[in-house]
């Protein structure tokens, strides 16, 4: 049966009546319309569903509702602040980081987290904190230099 599930989202609190097994995915899309987020696999394996939880880049399609109580979930409608694109979604913009789109909700937020725990990586440090996220247009090599550039700038892994 539901519950109340309460969390903050992209800096606001959020309570939803609801069934705390749900997939946090879908509540995002479905629930709260935030389809920035997105179905890929629903496996955890390729990516598209990457939400932050407490610092940390998670799969959204592999997390249910009732584990974000209490917690902070940022999604990449919460990367932008008063307008203003974060340095990350300006970088990928910057260097052509995508092609069709569908990856890079979840490629840059996965780099939110990865900047949050190493807010100047090496480039190894990029492939590897990046691998699990998979593109299918082959943009890796853009989406590298954009991760440079944005963990360049003062500001990119806090806001």
């Amino acid at each position: 049966m539901g519950e109340t599930i309460r969390f903050r989202l992209n800096g606001k609190p959020v309570a939803l009546d609801t069934d705390a097994d749900r997939m946090l995915l879908w509540v995002l899309r479905t629930d709260l319309d935030l389809t920035g987020t997105k179905y890929g696999c629903g496996e955890g394996l390729c990516g598209s569903c990457t939400v932050i939880v407490d610092g940390r880049a998670v799969r959204s399609c592999q997390m249910n509702l009732g584990s974000v109580q209490g917690k902070e979930v940022t999604t990449i409608e919460g990367l932008a602040q008063d307008g203003k694109l974060h340095p990350l979604q300006e970088a990928f913009q910057q260097h052509g980081g995508f092609q069709c789109g569908y990856c890079t909700p979840g490629m840059i937020v996965n780099a939110y987290g990865l900047l949050l725990r190493n807010p100047h990586p090496t480039r190894d440090q990029i492939v590897q904190g990046m691998q699990p996220n998979l593109c299918r247009c082959g943009a890796h090599t853009r989406i590298i230099r954009a991760i440079e550039t944005a963990a360049g700038q003062k500001g990119a892994s806090h806001d």
